[in-house]
């Protein structure tokens, strides 16, 4: 694993130290290559500016070791994560699509249901997924305006932490529930893409003697991913 910090790993899609000329402009026109366009995460106080940050460093359960945890969900929508859920849940389907942001009803919206549909493309089966990051207490912006003016980080510190009982305990329970009752009323299945050390603080935090390793007839699923270093790039893999 590459030797991290506390401070922004990823930054617009490209790691902190690649300066490349494609990273250099994916900076300066806030571009995330993940969704093909503009960054979708605006500064609050100022909306036109984009925050940028994929994954940024930190510990986990007072651990004193540094991992780089996903702060954007856009993140995983690598080919990568596709091709997992597609092996594990989709591998008996012959044709089937990616419909993004789907609704269904009092449950609101779901990231992405992977549809099978027949030759005359009518729907035989469908999938739910539901993509969930870690977010951050404070703000590591700064950072990123410093990669903006000088390129690099100096050295100085910015305070910012993880939320993660915000987005995991509370935020993503909801609606595993929530969402999880309508599915199984359906009788299929929703899967929620987090990454490991997402998984790793549930068990540390929360009675999870009820999880157990994949069960067809379940109607929730949790599937973790790593992000590594690999190939000089950083990519989420199980």
């Amino acid at each position: 694993m590459k030797n991290i910090g506390k401070y922004p790993i990823e930054v617009f899609c490209y790691d902190f130290e690649n300066h490349t000329e494609t990273a250099r402009l994916a900076l300066r026109q806030q571009y995330c290559k993940y969704i093909k366009g503009t960054c979708v995460k605006p500064r609050k106080s100022e909306p036109y500016i984009k925050v940028g940050i994929c994954s940024l460093g930190s510990s986990v359960n007072k651990s004193k070791t540094v991992y780089p945890v996903i702060i954007c969900p856009q993140r995983f929508k690598e080919e990568s994560m596709f091709e997992a859920i597609r092996q594990k849940y989709l591998s008996d389907w012959d044709n089937f699509k990616w419909i993004q942001e789907v609704n269904i009803g009092v449950g609101g919206n779901v990231d992405y249901v992977a549809v099978e549909v027949d030759e005359y493309d009518m729907v035989k089966d469908f999938l739910c997924v539901e993509i969930q990051a870690a977010g951050t207490t404070g703000t590591p912006y700064p950072y990123v305006k410093e990669l903006l003016k000088e390129g690099h980080y100096s050295g100085k510190t910015y305070t910012y932490g993880i939320n993660w009982a915000n987005e995991f305990s509370k935020t993503m329970m909801q609606q595993a529930y929530k969402k999880g009752k309508i599915v199984e009323c359906w009788k299929r299945k929703i899967v929620f893409v987090i990454q490991n050390l997402a998984m790793d603080y549930i068990q540390a935090t929360a009675d999870c003697s009820e999880l157990e390793d994949y069960n067809p007839h379940y109607p929730v699923d949790f599937c973790s991913f790593n992000l590594r270093w690999k190939d000089l790039k950083w990519g989420v893999g199980i």
